[in-house]
């Protein structure tokens, strides 16, 4: 038996939880683990079952829908996150902004080509997808917080 102990921010811990507690029932069942809910979020199975419920968690803990949070169940699915730890208040919400985009366009437009789930929460961008997937919009994304026009950030992905 394994366990592991993580922190959520706290306004996602109910969306971790669920109305009634369905949605952490339901992770739990298809994970075959047992997660507590407190000041940290403690997650308790065997080994692989309690790594994939951490980044089922970890993803909810920066801002995905349950629901695509499930996708890290795919055992070729992975989440990744990149941090703005280190920079300042304004320049994380002009990183964040060139990620978004207009109306959130750029992310959408990401999401699509990459066919990858984005998620921009807090001092974090991440990312849910294969690989492959993750690997093309991690490009984009670098290359939009690097100051890139958007153009260019796109067109990136066909060189």
């Amino acid at each position: 038996m394994a366990s592991e102990i993580l922190m959520i921010p706290e306004e996602r811990k109910a969306v971790l939880i669920g109305k009634n507690g369905k949605t952490r029932k339901d992770i739990e069942e298809k994970t075959k683990t047992k997660i507590s809910v407190d000041d940290c979020i403690e997650i308790r199975g065997e080994s692989f079952d309690v790594l994939k419920t951490r980044d089922i968690v970890n993803a909810i803990g920066r801002g995905f829908s349950p629901k695509k949070a499930m996708r890290l169940l795919n055992k070729d699915c992975r989440l990744e996150i990149i941090t703005l730890e280190g920079e300042t208040e304004n320049t994380i919400i002009r990183l964040r902004g060139r990620v978004i985009g207009r109306k959130g366009a750029a992310r959408k437009k990401i999401e699509h080509i990459t066919e990858t789930y984005i998620s921009i929460y807090g001092k974090t961008i991440s990312i849910i997808g294969t690989w492959n997937q993750i690997e093309k919009a991690r490009e984009i994304v670098k290359l939009l917080l690097e100051g890139k026009k958007h153009v260019q950030a796109f067109a990136a992905l066909n060189d």
